[in-house]
């Protein structure tokens, strides 16, 4: 992976793992906070597409298709993921969905997109899924309530993975095939996620702009980061093997981990920091 692509991806964790850690707790609003996310990422982000190279092709039926199929594919996301919260252990369904999607565009992007990583990359790919994952199951049956023969963190988890599999794929196929702009791509999907949340939040406008009364700073800084933190995945998508750049970028959750280590004095800091030892191996392979 180049230098470029690297700083690229890392700095796409800094804003994801930023966003999540001042979000904390009004992104359990659910489909209100979805909501908003996606209104305040549009609005944030629109004015900058001029300035970014426009829409990046001259193929309006190549954008169109593109943020058409990504704005599907990342609300079927949010979808799965928030009934895996409802159903399941978060710690197990977050765990397997982090673990499970990079481990997926790996073998997909080998298979269909042609792409052949080292082999001590794929090393560094291996210890980066087998980190993220340590973290995710810190917590993992702590929590109280009847075992069940399925446990359905791993359903909803897998499924989770299997979504954030296939809008990194088709993310990046689209961006490259049609030489899009990350920004408008971007902006693009946001778009037609609103009105998918907003039959969401059909009979609860009450609840919405309460929200938006006592986190309108969240909103604002998920709106501006959220976006970003993509943005570069984008970008470094189109220079780099998205065999890489899937995993590289679940250093976020390491960031947050630690921020849970440090910060909130989180149980097991020893786990944490180990598994977090473990991706930081990684991350050193992928940039040899």
């Amino acid at each position: 992976m180049s230098a470029f692509a690297f700083v690229l991806v890392i700095t796409a964790a800094l804003a994801h793992a930023a966003w999540n850690v001042i979000a904390h707790g009004v992104s359990r609003a659910g489909t209100p906070f979805l909501w908003w996310g996606a209104v305040g990422s549009t609005v944030v982000w629109l004015g900058v597409i001029p300035f970014t190279g426009g829409l990046g092709t001259d193929d309006l039926w190549g954008f169109t298709l593109g943020v058409a199929v990504s704005g599907v594919l990342h609300v079927l996301y949010m979808a799965v993921l928030q009934r895996g919260y409802r159903e399941g252990n978060l710690s197990t369904v977050y765990a397997t969905a982090r673990g499970t999607g990079p481990f997926l565009s790996v073998i997909v992007a080998v298979l269909l997109l042609g792409e052949r990583p080292s082999a001590v990359a794929l090393l560094g790919v291996a210890a980066i899924i087998v980190g993220v994952v340590a973290i995710g199951l810190v917590d993992r049956g702590r929590s109280g309530g009847v075992r069940r023969r399925i446990d359905p963190g791993l359903v909803f988890g897998l499924l989770t993975g299997v979504a954030i599999a296939a809008y990194t794929i088709w993310d990046a196929n689209a961006v490259r095939t049609w030489s899009l702009s990350p920004v408008a791509f971007m902006v693009g999907t946001t778009l037609l996620e609103i009105p998918f949340y907003t039959v969401g939040v059909r009979g609860r406008w009450s609840a919405v702009r309460m929200l938006w009364t006592t986190q309108w700073r969240r909103i604002t800084a998920f709106s501006i980061l959220s976006p970003l933190s993509y943005i570069l995945v984008l970008t470094a998508i189109q220079i780099a093997p998205v065999a890489l750049v899937a995993p590289l970028r679940e250093v976020s959750v390491v960031l947050v981990s630690l921020f849970g280590v440090f910060v909130l004095r989180e149980s097991r800091p020893g786990w944490r920091i180990a598994a977090s030892a473990v991706v930081a191996a990684g991350i050193v392979l992928l940039a040899l």
